[in-house]
């Protein structure tokens, strides 16, 4: 599986990417905001992806949407910090299917995305 992480700061795309340590992704993209992020998921088609909310250009509400309706059946995890609450929650409501809360744990980064691999399986 591929996984897209979509977020505005490098600190934490590497640390999404380095922390992910689960056998069925294969294949790991990032992009630095919401735009980015649209070409890389037509581009690599990815299964996976994680979605900050706050970006520059396209933020990740609008770039949910948008992928979404690309792919209805892609698997998406919201990181973002609780001032985001209300975006989070509609993004859920758009089909997202997770929330993960920054900061975050390896463990709880790696338990999320394999509860989306998951899904994704089904």
């Amino acid at each position: 599986m591929k996984l897209l992480i979509v977020d505005d700061s490098f600190f934490i795309r590497d640390r999404i990417e380095r922390a992910v340590k689960i056998k069925e992704i294969t294949q790991i993209v990032t992009a630095n905001n919401g735009v980015q992020a649209l070409e890389m998921f037509d581009y690599y088609k990815p299964e996976l992806v994680t979605l900050d909310l706050t970006m520059p250009e396209m933020d990740g509400v609008a770039a949910s949407a948008a992928m979404m309706k690309r792919n209805p059946k892609v698997c998406m995890l919201i990181i973002s910090a609780l001032a985001d609450k209300k975006s989070a929650i509609d993004a859920l409501k758009r089909g997202a299917r997770g929330f993960l809360l920054k900061p975050f744990t390896d463990a709880q980064l790696n338990d999320a995305l394999t509860t989306l691999v998951k899904r994704a399986k089904a």
